[in-house]
């Protein structure tokens, strides 16, 4: 059941009419992530903006989403999870490729280190080692690709986060979290 409010898109007015507007005209139709959203347009705005400023980035579109499964999986977000394996097939991500991210893992070892280095960051709240650094260097990422390994890792934080406090109701296939599979 969703906690907070969600926006009807046509009762929209003003900056949240423009925004979820905005989101339609993309999408096609308008997820419950953003209609939660947008109860605070600045929240939105926030998300749609780092979410763009970051899809202009030079990790590819299937590594944001596999970065996206893996950081949802950490943190049990099943809204996530069930968005981001929608939109990780839309994108040509196999089913075990999907699944893999899940346990951040990869058959190509650059897009293992690099979920394991966003997990690992989730689970040290941000502490990286010299060591998983160094790891991300070998596996042939630059300085700029490992700040958007970070930034991506942080912004999924930031959506898991808002969808377990919303309890934002899944408008995608289904997918449960594996910590809440096996409860």
């Amino acid at each position: 059941m969703t906690r907070l409010t969600t926006i009807d898109p046509k009762a929209a007015t003003g900056k949240a009419k423009t925004l979820l507007d905005a989101v339609q005209a993309k999408l096609g139709f308008t997820p419950n992530m953003m209609r939660a959203m947008v109860a605070s347009p600045a929240v939105l705005d926030a998300y749609l903006g780092a979410s763009g400023a970051l899809a202009s980035g030079t990790l590819p579109a299937k590594l944001r989403e596999q970065i996206a499964l893996a950081v949802a999986e950490a943190n049990g977000c099943g809204y996530c999870l069930s968005a981001h394996s929608a939109i990780g097939g839309k994108l040509g991500l196999g089913e075990g490729e999907i699944s893999a991210a899940r346990g951040a893992d990869s058959a190509d070892a650059k897009t293992a280190a690099a979920l394991r280095f966003a997990v690992g960051l989730v689970r040290s709240r941000g502490r990286a080692s010299d060591a998983d650094i160094e790891d991300l260097r070998r596996h042939g990422f630059t300085d700029g690709q490992i700040g958007e390994i970070v930034a991506n890792a942080a912004l999924n934080v930031f959506s898991n986060y808002f969808n377990m406090v919303a309890g934002t109701e899944v408008d995608f296939p289904k997918v449960m979290p594996r910590m809440n599979a096996a409860a």
